[in-house]
């Protein structure tokens, strides 16, 4: 996809606005090691991870997947645009994983049948950087492990993500199976995701314990549940 195509001109909002529009722009040409470069460049330069995870990554993304929407990028560009970021996050984790620890512990999942599962690993990123010891899991697990990983983890905090509304029935399912057991019983329920956005009191249909919109407000709520031992 030509450059001229695929500059999608970000508002100033973000305040790195000229920063995402060109990660994107290499995205979209295929030059994954040059957008690779930029960020780290922009890590060198001071920039936080939290700002390249909100500021950066998100709104490119968010673009992306509306180029999709759209029809103007096939879904195969769409998917290399998601896993080179995904790569490039990866990049960073000597940075993410060099937080004192708080104790409380997180396990980060999305339900099965979900194409995006790179929200969800964000928010684990987040926590890493609050100091929470994280462990994610993906999609299509089914209850039983996630009910192993809570118990092997001591896991304080459950996040399950959808992108799909149509997935909003199988994230109820979940939870109804996890709480119905002594582990799951103990653990807090965290939900998000697109549908979750949209209707911002679905969490409670699904008997979520709570709901957050994005990765910074998911850290304010987990620290309201357990300001008592943090």
């Amino acid at each position: 996809m030509s450059t001229s195509n695929s500059n999608p001109g970000f508002t100033d909002e973000t305040g790195l606005s000229d920063l995402t529009d060109r990660y994107t722009t290499l995205l979209l040409n295929s030059e994954r090691q040059a957008a690779n470069d930029l960020i780290m460049q922009a890590i060198d330069g001071g920039i936080p991870v939290k700002d390249i995870y909100l500021k950066v990554f998100q709104p490119a993304l968010y673009e992306i997947g509306r180029l999709w929407q759209a029809n103007k990028i096939s879904v195969a560009q769409e998917h290399f645009c998601t896993a080179a970021t995904q790569l490039i996050m990866s990049q960073l984790y000597p940075a993410i994983f060099n937080s004192n620890k708080t104790g409380k512990r997180l396990v980060a999942t999305c339900v099965g049948g979900e194409l995006h599962e790179i929200g969800v690993r964000m928010v684990a990123d987040f926590f890493e950087m609050e100091g929470w010891d994280t462990y994610y899991i993906g999609a299509n697990s089914p209850a039983d492990s996630i009910l192993q990983s809570l118990e092997s983890m001591k896991a304080d905090l459950l996040a399950i993500s959808a992108s799909m509304t149509f997935n909003v029935g199988t994230v109820k399912k979940l939870i109804s199976a996890i709480k119905t057991t002594e582990v799951g019983a103990a653990v807090t329920i965290m939900v998000g995701g697109r549908p979750f956005n949209i209707a911002t009191d679905l969490w409670k249909e699904v008997q979520a314990d709570c709901y957050a919109p994005d990765p910074p407000t998911a850290i304010t709520t987990a620290n309201s549940f357990f300001k008592d031992s943090l």
